[in-house]
């Protein structure tokens, strides 16, 4: 049996090493939070979604025990942040089989830094669709069931290979997963959806709650059209998301944004907050940088202004830095530091 590896316990991580460890798949969970392994270890991992809750016994180690495991891994899927992921994935090369590969379960755009760190052949690229939270060790809260959950993976060529329906074919056990040859694009539109929630990370609100605020909404499109119009200036071809077709999308047009936007909030369900707002209460890190800063990047080096993408940073530093508390009145301060950076 193929010898599988969870790098990475966070919420993503939690919820794919539970699925396929009740697909009796040959899985681990590796991480560096000691109290959430622990509790797995114990009692189990719970997860909560709508249809109730699970418990799944998960064979799970401390980072600091990994070292210890004498066996190498078919596939190693990294489900850590995105300023993690340089330093994890040559961790995970020595423990990769000769013909093992990399699978990045992550946001922002990271296969580049991972071929720098173990080379192209070693990796595969994916887009992730599941959104599900954890704030305390051993309980993660699943917001899209597997039926609502979608994946893509791709070659970084372009090529479908065996090695890749083989991969298809364990994350089925998660959720829907498609092969993909376009798969720079694909995670180029993820970005772009992910660039438009960040927005809500400064306000300490649930993704519904912070779309109801006056000119949220608005703000957030803003966003999303600068995302689109750097990518289409990188060359990349949009892939559908959410269940839109490609039609859907091309018949949008300008208004991509906006139907991406609803489309995306309203699978994730009411309780789901995004990834940046969930590290920002936990007092964390966030990718921001790598979303949002990745547009307002790209689109400097274009000539594209991204205004947009620059006030959401901005802001995002601040709440960090602790000059700024997180508040629905944040959204005001997104507009004064539009205005400002528009004003320059």
């Amino acid at each position: 049996m193929e010898k599988i590896c969870i790098l990475g316990g966070g919420a993503i991580g939690s919820c794919v090493s539970a699925s396929l460890t009740e697909a009796n798949l040959d899985v681990c969970l590796v991480d560096q939070w000691a109290a959430h392994i622990e509790k797995i270890r114990i009692d189990g991992l719970d997860v909560i979604t709508t249809k109730g809750k699970t418990n799944t016994k998960i064979k799970s180690y401390h980072l600091s025990d990994f070292a210890q495991l004498q066996d190498k891994f078919d596939y190693i899927f990294m489900a850590v942040k995105a300023y993690d992921t340089q330093w994890v994935a040559k961790f995970a090369s020595v423990y990769l089989k000769e013909d093992g590969v990399l699978i990045g379960l992550q946001n922002a755009y990271n296969d580049d830094k991972n071929v720098e760190m173990i080379g192209k052949d070693k990796v595969i690229g994916a887009v992730v669709e599941l959104s599900c939270e954890i704030f305390q060790p051993g309980i993660v809260q699943r917001n899209t069931i597997p039926t609502g959950t979608w994946f893509a993976v791709g070659e970084l060529d372009g090529t479908i290979t065996p090695r890749l329906r083989n991969i298809q074919k364990i994350m089925l056990n998660v959720g829907k997963c498609d092969l993909t040859d376009n798969i720079y694009g694909a995670k180029w539109t993820k970005l772009i959806a992910n660039s438009m929630t960040c927005p809500f990370s400064s306000l300490s609100l649930k993704n519904w709650e912070a779309m109801k605020l006056p000119g949220m909404f608005e703000f957030s499109v803003g966003v999303g059209k600068e995302s689109f119009k750097v990518g289409k200036a990188l060359g990349y071809m949009i892939e559908p998301l959410f269940g839109l077709t490609n039609e859907e999308i091309g018949n949008a047009g300008e208004n991509a944004a906006e139907l991406v936007m609803k489309k995306m909030v309203q699978d994730v369900g009411p309780n789901a907050r995004t990834h940046a707002a969930q590290d920002h209460v936990k007092g964390r890190r966030s990718e921001i940088e790598f979303i949002n800063g990745k547009v307002s990047e790209e689109g400097r080096r274009l000539g594209i202004p991204t205004p947009f993408n620059d006030a959401v940073c901005e802001v995002a530093r601040m709440t960090h830095s602790g000059k700024i508390q997180l508040d629905p009145d944040n959204v005001k301060l997104l507009y004064q530091k539009l205005e400002k950076i528009l004003n320059k």
